[in-house]
């Protein structure tokens, strides 16, 4: 909430409603890029489901408020280690309710990120996917407008929360958001911000993500670096 605020009046200094705006684009073009080959080591593995979790969670790494300066040689060496990584939590009970679902939300996080989230999505394709992006513009995370140049229109619904935190507050987000998720059978949480914001909230939900900080680590028992399979 703090960040919001914040970002809110760097935006009004700068006088530029998404001073990210050319970051994402560079990182959601180089993601589109790169799918194809990510999507072939998925199609080949012996498990397609854990393969394109695994390659989500790596993906994590697009997020430049955790980190100025991310390249694209790192992003392309956390996805080609991906599926060496171990994943902290029950991928197994993650597998297992993503298959009974009918109704899912994504909430997502990153521009560039949500491209590579697409493997994700495709394992899911016996239920009903919506994916959450923010309500405007704040760091690099993604708007609808990233998330129709990621390639998502037509794939799933897009909806927006309503609000331009760097994660999901709900008591600043739109009636229509906090209902549906409410409702739905599974909530999948992508990125720290949304681990952050949501944790304390008394519906079950899934966080995937790459924890990157101390408190995250304190939070979740697992030291920097872990990829995370969480569910609270």
């Amino acid at each position: 909430e703090m960040a919001m605020h914040i970002h809110r009046k760097l935006k009004k200094l700068a006088a530029n409603d998404d001073p990210y705006r050319v970051q994402k684009k560079i990182m959601t073009d180089f993601a589109l890029a790169l799918l194809p080959k990510f999507r072939k080591k998925v199609d080949e593995s012996d498990h397609p489901f854990l393969a394109a979790l695994k390659l989500s969670i790596a993906a994590n790494i697009i997020d430049l408020g955790a980190k100025s300066g991310l390249t694209e040689k790192e992003v392309l060496s956390s996805m080609d280690n991906a599926l060496n990584v171990p994943l902290s939590g029950n991928a197994g009970q993650f597998e297992a309710e993503c298959q009974k679902a009918h109704t899912i939300m994504i909430l997502a996080d990153n521009a560039g990120e949500i491209v590579f989230d697409t493997l994700l999505i495709e394992q899911l394709s016996t239920a009903d996917v919506t994916v959450v992006v923010r309500g405007g513009p704040i760091i690099n995370d993604a708007t609808k407008d990233d998330a129709i140049n990621s390639g998502l229109a037509g794939k799933v619904r897009l909806m927006d929360n309503g609000v331009d935190a760097p994660g999901t507050i709900l008591s600043l987000c739109s009636d229509s958001f906090r209902e549906l998720f409410n409702n739905v059978d599974l909530v999948i949480s992508k990125g720290q911000g949304n681990f952050e914001s949501l944790l304390d909230t008394p519906r079950p939900v899934w966080f995937l993500f790459k924890v990157k900080c101390m408190v995250t680590a304190n939070a979740t028992g697992e030291p920097v670096g872990s990829h995370m399979v969480f569910k609270k």
